[in-house]
C-alpha cells in the first residue's frame, strides 16, 4: 500500500485490546527510555479474550494498519490474545501487501524463548485468556526451544474485568485467584514456573502470590518482550533507524479518554494525555 510511504522515522507502535499491554509499554520505556512510543488501546471493543480467530485478526489487523498510517514502522502486539490469533497472518499475509519494509512483533515469543532457563524441573504452568489457551500458541512457541518442558495451561475468564473494574485488590478477586491457580496445580502438581501469558495480569500479582507456594516462579512478560525489543533493534538497524528518539509517549483509545485515562492510572500510576481515534 504506497500510502504508507515514504519511510519517515516515526515513533514504535504498541497496540493492545484493553489496557493490559500498558504493562508492556512501561517495562520497555524502562529499559528503552531514549525511543518515542504510539499506544493505542482498543477499549471500545475490548476484551478479545473470548472473540473467534477470525474477529481477533480483523480487529488486530485494522489497528495495526492505522498505527503503520501513523507513522510507527515498528509495532508491538501488547495482547497474548492478539498475538496467539493475528501476529500469523498478518506477518505472512498482510505485511508483504502492506509495507514489506515494516515489522510487527508479539509478546508470546520472548517468554517462550527463555522459559526454559527459568523453570527448574521442565513443568510449567499458562495463565491466561481462553483464546490464548485454546490456540496452544504458548505450548507450540515453547516447544520449539524447549522441547522437554511440559505446558499446562488454565484460562482464568474472570481476572480481565477484576482489573478492568479496579476489583484486583477487592477480597472477591480472592476466590477467583485462588479459583483458577488451585485448577492449575491439580493439572501438574509438579508446576514451578508459572506464566501470566495476559497483560493485565500482573495487577493481580499480590493476589497470586498469596495463594501458590513459595517454592513456584511467577513469570510476568513485561521485561522480557523489553529485552527481547532491545536485542531485535540491535539486530535489524533498518528497523532501528526508522524509531525516532525523543522520549516521548503519545495514547489513543477508541474509547472514551477520560475513562480510558482513569484506567490506565491503575496501570501506570501517573495521569496520561489521551485522544480518541477511529480504526474501523
Amino acid at each position: 500500500m504506497k500510502e504508507l510511504l515514504p519511510p519517515q522515522p516515526g515513533p514504535i507502535g504498541i497496540f493492545d485490546s484493553g489496557y493490559g499491554g500498558l504493562t508492556i509499554l512501561h517495562s520497555i520505556r524502562q529499559l528503552l527510555p531514549q525511543y518515542d512510543y504510539m499506544f493505542l488501546g482498543d477499549n471500545a471493543r475490548a476484551p478479545y479474550g473470548h472473540r473467534s480467530f477470525d474477529v481477533v485478526y480483523e480487529f488486530t489487523r485494522q489497528a495495526v494498519l492505522r498505527l503503520f498510517k501513523e507513522g510507527c514502522h515498528l509495532v508491538i502486539l501488547g495482547c497474548n490474545t492478539a498475538s496467539a490469533k493475528a501476529l500469523r497472518s498478518i506477518q505472512q499475509h498482510d505485511l508483504p501487501q502492506w509495507d514489506a519494509e515494516r515489522r510487527v512483533l508479539g509478546v508470546i515469543r520472548p517468554t517462550a524463548e527463555i522459559v526454559g532457563t527459568l523453570t527448574r524441573n521442565g513443568h510449567v504452568g499458562l495463565l491466561a485468556t481462553e483464546g490464548t489457551v485454546k490456540s496452544h500458541s504458548y505450548d507450540m512457541e515453547i516447544h520449539k526451544f524447549w522441547p522437554h518442558v511440559r505446558v499446562s495451561g488454565v484460562a482464568c475468564p474472570f481476572w480481565v474485568p477484576l482489573v478492568e473494574y479496579n476489583e484486583a485488590d477487592s477480597p472477591g478477586a480472592d476466590y477467583f485467584v485462588k479459583k483458577r491457580l488451585d485448577e492449575l496445580m491439580l493439572c501438574d502438581p509438579d508446576i514451578d514456573t508459572i506464566l501470566l501469558g495476559c497483560t493485565h495480569y500482573p495487577i493481580l500479582l499480590p493476589k497470586i502470590l498469596k495463594y501458590v507456594q513459595p517454592n513456584v516462579r511467577i513469570v510476568a512478560q513485561g521485561e522480557y518482550v523489553a529485552q527481547s525489543l532491545a536485542n531485535y533493534l540491535s539486530r535489524h538497524t533498518a528497523i532501528n533507524d526508522l524509531c525516532t528518539r525523543g522520549g516521548t509517549c503519545t495514547y489513543f483509545t477508541t474509547e472514551n479518554p477520560d475513562k480510558f485515562r482513569e484506567g490506565a492510572r491503575m496501570f501506570l500510576h501517573e495521569d496520561v494525555d489521551v485522544r480518541h481515534i477511529d480504526i474501523e
